[in-house]
């Protein structure tokens, strides 16, 4: 079974990562979307807020599945047998870091292989980061998440 993860801390999930999953679908036989824990970065929102909504945005595909780990995310693909890292490129300074990163998870990953995605253009603006600041200025993040979270998200008032 060829089992892919799709790593990061998904504060919030955006339509750009939905967009890099159903892309990368047709290749793989699962893929994990894998929340990292870092006990010593804040988040805007729960562990467990994340989880739901990712399990929400895949809820009618058994090829998505959402997880989390703290540690190395190789550790994690170890533990899970995925054999597959998938990244998603917006820019050419996103790809000298993830360059670097895929090569040293080749090599302490016992030969992970981490397949690029690059973004398409309605999508190559998004982050995370960057829709956690229009959601600390209470501003309208609907054109970047899905219309759920989004709603969610001006209803809780963040």
């Amino acid at each position: 079974m060829k089992i892919a993860v799709l790593p990061g801390s998904f504060d919030p999930i955006t339509t750009g990562h939905i967009d890099i999953v159903r892309r990368a679908k047709p290749l793989f036989d699962k893929i994990v979307v894998a929340v990292g824990v870092n006990s010593q970065k804040k988040y805007l929102f729960s562990l467990e807020k994340r989880l739901e909504w990712i399990n929400e945005v895949f809820k009618d595909d058994d090829q998505v599945e959402a997880g989390f780990f703290e540690g190395l995310t190789v550790n994690y693909c170890k533990n899970i047998e995925a054999r597959f890292l998938i990244r998603g490129l917006r820019n050419a300074s996103d790809f000298d870091y993830e360059k670097t990163i895929s090569q040293l998870n080749h090599i302490i990953g016992d030969d992970l292989e981490t397949m690029f995605f690059i973004s398409q253009p309605e999508y190559s603006h998004i982050s995370s980061t960057i829709v956690r600041e229009i959601i600390k200025g209470n501003g309208d993040v609907s054109a970047f998440v899905p219309d759920f979270i989004a709603k969610e998200i001006t209803n809780n008032n963040y």
